[in-house]
């Protein structure tokens, strides 16, 4: 039943890149986040490109599943060209932008974490910023990708209302919320956490003493 309203729902999208781009506008609004216009642009290609799961999952000799970071990042380093390379630490950035902003209560059941995903995209994109600088050409991206770099776990909190616009947090969501903002020091999570009437730095305080 919750796949065929879900299914209903996506249906009900005419425009799948409108639709994320009035719900990125109205989640950096609801975040307090600002960002250039391209950048905003940028990611609204990538929440678009991603929706459809032939864009993000690959084809691997373990059969077709997302590819680990690290994978993408040694086939960076490995890469033959510095297009090649570039091309690789872009889907790095992206993918782990995508994956930290759709699917971190998720993590909850995994070993790798939302702050993994940060630290390597956040990484991939700065990388990235200082290769498109030494062309006339790649200077527009090169402050898209600085920006992306040091906004990275802001961005991240945009996309977890993206994705959970139509969500209602629960008392349940408390331990995984705290978790979040103890590796990330999210603001939505801490807010998420006011909410539901838990002070996190009073918390925290405490298990100090």
């Amino acid at each position: 039943m919750e796949d065929a309203e879900q299914a209903r729902s996506l249906l009900a999208v005419t425009n799948l890149r409108e639709f994320f781009h009035d719900s990125m506008q109205a989640a950096l609004r609801q975040q307090k986040v600002a960002v250039d216009d391209h950048t905003e642009h940028y990611v609204v290609n990538v929440l678009t490109m991603f929706a459809r799961s032939e864009e993000l999952y690959e084809r691997t000799p373990e059969g077709v599943r997302i590819k680990p970071l690290a994978h993408m990042l040694a086939e960076a380093s490995e890469a033959r060209s510095a297009q090649q390379r570039d091309g690789a630490l872009r889907r790095l950035g992206d993918v782990s932008l995508f994956i930290a902003g759709f699917f971190a209560q998720s993590f909850a059941r995994k070993l790798i974490d939302v702050d993994y995903h940060i630290a390597m995209g956040g990484r991939a994109y700065a990388t990235l910023a200082d290769s498109a600088r030494n062309t006339v050409r790649g200077q527009a991206f090169a402050v898209v990708f600085m920006e992306l770099a040091q906004k990275f776990q802001r961005l991240v909190d945009v996309l977890n209302d993206v994705a959970e616009m139509s969500y209602t947090h629960t008392d349940k969501d408390i331990l995984r919320q705290y978790e979040i903002w103890m590796k990330t020091g999210s603001p939505r999570a801490y807010n998420i956490l006011r909410r539901l009437g838990v002070s996190p730095v009073a918390a925290m305080a405490r298990s100090e003493q």
